[in-house]
């Protein structure tokens, strides 16, 4: 196990570090045993703080929201600032140390287990890619706290199996986050408005002019730019928001299909019922039928 920090905790911060005999069990349970928790914590102005390691053996994932560090691992020297995501992966020496000036303030979790090294790679972190920026992402720091919410467990086996697939969570959340920063930097194209846009038209109809014409860019370039970046076309985007709300519809009151076809700008209540079932693969009468009990 690589060894934590025994840097004093100044005031607001936290290190929990599991024991040895809690870690054999994690790492021998079924819902545990691909991915868990090795030791986690939240470093709030951390003045003073600096970690040498030689060995290591497990993967430490740092989240910086203030200050700065200078990093050095796998021959890289870095300055990791706020908004920075660290991964500092198994094997791999490394050194880290915050200035008196600017001290960082970090959320971090140390974590092994079979699964490990993939998250590597769905993280983002691919070759000698050590960091990744993504800004401000208050869920991230919700699933952090989620992790601490452990502190006073008093190690017991059913709290710590859920902090480890609270790290799954917030591991495989992680990439939506980044996504969505590297969408906003590469592209023109401003989703979150696009798609609030379909979502307060869903009862009535947008076409692709008006998408277009929000987006100030021809149809054409359009079309093809938002398929770039997102894998399918708006429409069909649009299409499956509106498919998405058909369900909750179906879901949760009594409305017939007809009305819910009429609600969601589709006068043909036929029509409607393909499209449906082009999308969910059940006719919206089965759905609700299937799915009611």
């Amino acid at each position: 196990m690589s060894t934590t920090s025994d840097w004093p905790l100044p005031d607001g911060s936290l290190r929990y570090i599991i024991p040895h005999r809690v870690l054999k069990l994690l790492e021998k349970h079924p819902l545990t045993r691909e991915l868990y928790p090795v030791s986690f914590g939240h470093y709030r102005r951390a003045r003073g703080h600096s970690m040498h390691r030689e060995r290591h053996d497990d993967e430490l994932l740092i989240y910086c929201t203030e200050g700065e560090a200078e990093v050095i691992t796998g021959g890289q020297r870095l300055l990791v600032e706020a908004g920075d995501l660290l991964l500092l992966p198994t094997g791999e020496p490394h050194r880290y140390q915050t200035p008196d000036h600017n001290p960082w303030t970090i959320h971090w979790v140390h974590y092994t287990g079979p699964l490990a090294s993939y998250f590597q790679q769905y993280l983002g972190f691919s070759g000698s890619n050590r960091r990744i920026h993504l800004g401000r992402q208050p869920r991230l720091l919700v699933d952090f706290n989620g992790l601490l919410s452990v502190q006073d467990s008093g190690f017991r086996e059913q709290p710590l199996i859920h902090a480890a697939n609270r790290l799954r969570q917030l591991l495989t959340a992680l990439p939506l986050s980044h996504q969505g920063v590297q969408l906003k930097q590469q592209t023109e194209l401003d989703l979150e408005r696009l798609h609030q846009l379909m979502r307060t038209h869903l009862e009535d109809r947008l076409d692709l002019d008006s998408l277009a014409e929000a987006a100030g860019l021809s149809r054409y370039h359009f079309i093809a730019r938002y398929k770039q970046l997102t894998g399918q076309t708006p429409i069909q985007h649009y299409l499956h928001m509106k498919i998405e709300r058909a369900c909750y519809l179906l879901d949760t009151g009594e409305s017939s299909i007809s009305s819910i076809a009429e609600q969601l700008g589709y006068e043909d209540s036929y029509y409607f019922s393909r499209l449906f079932k082009k999308v969910m693969g059940v006719s919206p009468a089965n759905y609700r039928r299937v799915n009611r009990y």
